[in-house]
């Protein structure tokens, strides 16, 4: 399907937080609770719709492992958004962030908006980070927050989708310099490599202007869990 634009996403936190099953809810709308570690990087793409727009979220869900760190660290490069992820239920994943956060902004674009998500909401009962927690970290580091659970799929469209959004308000701003895109016919992963910004220009162009929304259809799968 032609888009608009192309957005690329990066879903970076410790191991086991759930970065993987929320993009498999987000692409797939399933929970899938068994599954093995990700090694390096997976894959997930879906459309949605913003502003009458058809927009492409090409979406690398990376491994928390030290271990991959360095494979992580290779695809801030070119993201227009982040995905900063921790469990509401383990303190030491929200105990990291600052790590995270840190690295993300090391090696990617300044303009790239961040997300930070308190996954696991449906665990209210073994929390171990206030949620008021969150918004405060949130606050004090210019991010975008929300809690989300996979397993229910509460807040998670809304916490892909809002990230999309705040990336086009910054392309309407003029913040993104979209205008150094090339017309050459390559693959999209290629093209977003040689982007800084992770935004290319689709093959559609956008022409109606109505108001913000999402739309719940076309998706491709993304890969495991957690």
């Amino acid at each position: 399907m032609a888009y608009a634009y192309l957005f690329k996403y990066i879903i970076i936190g410790d191991t086991g937080v759930g970065k993987s099953c929320l993009l498999l809810q987000f692409t797939d709308k399933r929970f899938q609770p068994v599954h093995d570690l990700t090694i390096g990087v997976e894959f997930g793409a879906r459309m949605i719709t913003i502003d009458g727009k058809q927009i492409k979220l090409q979406i690398w869900d990376t491994a928390g492992q030290e271990s991959f760190r360095s494979i992580t660290r290779s695809y801030y490069r070119g993201a227009a958004g982040a995905l900063l992820v921790y469990d509401i239920t383990r303190r030491d994943t929200f105990n990291h962030l600052t790590t995270w956060l840190e690295d993300a902004r090391q090696h990617s674009n300044s303009n790239m908006v961040i997300m930070l998500i308190g996954n696991k909401s449906d665990l209210e009962s073994r929390r171990e980070v206030k949620k008021e927690e969150g918004e405060a970290f949130a606050r004090e580091h210019g991010l975008i927050f929300m809690e989300t659970s996979a397993k229910t799929a509460s807040n998670v469209e809304e916490a892909f989708i809002n990230t999309a959004k705040e990336i086009y308000e910054k392309i309407q701003e003029g913040v993104f310099d979209i205008n150094n895109e090339t017309e050459e016919k390559i693959s999209d992963q290629l093209e977003l490599n040689r982007q800084a910004n992770g935004i290319k220009i689709g093959p559609q162009h956008p022409t109606t202007n109505s108001t913000l929304s999402s739309n719940q259809g076309g998706h491709q799968a993304g890969g495991g869990c957690c």
